[in-house]
Parts: C-alpha cells; structure tokens; sequence
C-alpha cells in the first residue's frame, strides 16, 4: 500500500513540477529555471538529509559509478519536460512521457537490466502498453 501511495505522489509532484518549470522557464529562461529547480533541489535535499540521517556517505565507494549519473539524468529530465510541454501542453506531454517511462521499465524489467530482479515478458503486459499507447492517440485525436 506505501509503494501505491509514494507512486502517487510522485506522480502529482512529477505533473505539478512539470507545469511550473514550464511556466518558469518562458519568463527566466529554460538554463536559468534548471539551475533554480536543481539548485532548490540540492538545499532542499541537504536540509532533510541534515534531519533524517539515513545512509552512509562512506559506503559511496561501493556505489556503480554509473548509478550517480541521477543528478545528470535530472537534468536532462526538466530540460525535456520543460521543452514538451512547451511544445505539445502539459497533459499531452505528460502522457507522452508516462509511455516512454513504462517502456523503458518494461524492457529494464523484463532483461534485468541494471541488477533489477527479471520479471517475466507476458501478454497482459504487452497489451497495457498496447491500450495505453492507442489511448494517447484517441486522447489527441481532433
């Protein structure tokens, strides 16, 4: 029940971010807004770390240097969702950008990329993405 709830969450502050850097981003400019947001991020980040405590800095080491490029990848997130969303609107763009995330996590899934435990390939799978695909497509159509 807790990982349906964080994923809604996410889902409400992924959208709510969207639209807001978006908005930004066309008066301060899209650079400028992406170094705000993440600028926030990181005293936002640090000030909870200073709280909570958890993990441990010392076992960074033993971290696949690979799995740090996340930042890089935020990066690269907002410019994209900040220029979709520019160009097609939040609700097209957004969904749009639900696609490709559960393609990419059907594939990391189903290969076990990334040391992700292998779930099996099945058709109720294939058919979601299928359904979810063809409803973006209804969703614009004029």
């Amino acid at each position: 029940m807790q990982g349906i709830l964080f994923s809604l969450m996410a889902g409400v502050f992924i959208c709510l971010q969207s639209v807001f850097n978006a908005n930004a981003s066309m008066k301060i400019g899209l650079w400028q807004t992406n170094v705000i947001v993440h600028g926030l991020g990181f005293i936002v980040s640090l000030l909870i770390f200073m709280i909570i405590r958890d993990g441990s800095l010392s076992q960074l080491q033993d971290v696949n240097k690979l799995y740090l490029l996340g930042g890089a990848f935020g990066v690269l997130i907002i410019f994209s969702v900040m220029k979709g969303i520019t160009f097609l609107g939040a609700a097209y763009a957004v969904a749009i950008i639900l696609i490709s995330q559960l393609l990419l996590a059907f594939f990391i899934d189903s290969f076990g990329w990334f040391g992700v435990e292998k779930m099996p390939l099945t058709t109720n799978k294939i058919m979601g993405i299928v359904i979810m695909i063809v409803g973006i497509l209804v969703f614009q159509y004029k």
